[in-house]
């Protein structure tokens, strides 16, 4: 009986050390997700580029492919809701999929505009043209390298026009800045 008792009183602190182990990695875990600075994507649909903001703070631009004339990227502030690695295309009856033919490519970052998302492309010449359905498409390999510094809840705002802030971070002129002649690289 003796036995029964100790092994139980082990079982018992191996339970709370584990419990224990589990909370301090939770507690760490939060911490470095609260030091870590807040993530924003904002996509410029004229300029088809696509920068990663932290803290407002320019981590790195790509570029992009944005929806063509007849089926424009929406435009506004969006939420990620997901990511998903080798995604499945559903489209008007037609099933993709993953593999070199889904027009995802390898990897989908949804956003709250249902049906809209950021992902790869079996076209990659598209890169930097107005031709997709609306979403915002990129190469493999700078899809693959986004998708693993974002996460659901970051910010992604789409603009359908240049304003002060796309001219600074993409280096282009905004609408004001054309109409009076000024710019990158001063007057005119």
């Amino acid at each position: 009986m003796r036995m029964t008792e100790t092994k139980a009183k082990l079982a018992g602190r191996v339970k709370g050390l584990v419990l224990l182990i589990v909370l301090a990695a939770s507690a760490a875990s939060a911490q470095r997700a609260g030091t870590a600075g807040k993530r924003q994507i904002l996509v410029s649909i004229p300029d088809r580029k696509l920068a990663l903001l932290e803290d407002g703070r320019v981590i790195k631009v790509y570029p992009v492919a944005v929806g063509a004339k007849v089926s424009p990227s929406p435009t506004g502030r969006f939420m990620v809701v997901n990511r998903v690695v080798k995604p499945t295309y559903f489209h008007a009856g037609t099933v993709i999929e993953p593999g070199p033919r889904n027009p995802l490519g390898t990897r989908w970052i949804g956003l709250s505009q249902k049906g809209y998302g950021i992902h790869g492309t079996n076209a990659p010449r598209s890169i930097g043209k107005a031709a997709s359905h609306g979403c915002i498409r990129m190469a493999k390999a700078d899809l693959e390298e986004l998708f693993e510094m974002v996460r659901p809840g970051d910010v992604v705002e789409i603009r359908g026009a240049a304003d002060q802030e796309t001219a600074e971070i993409f280096g282009t002129v905004t609408v004001a800045e054309a109409q009076t002649g000024a710019g990158i690289g001063g007057s005119r």
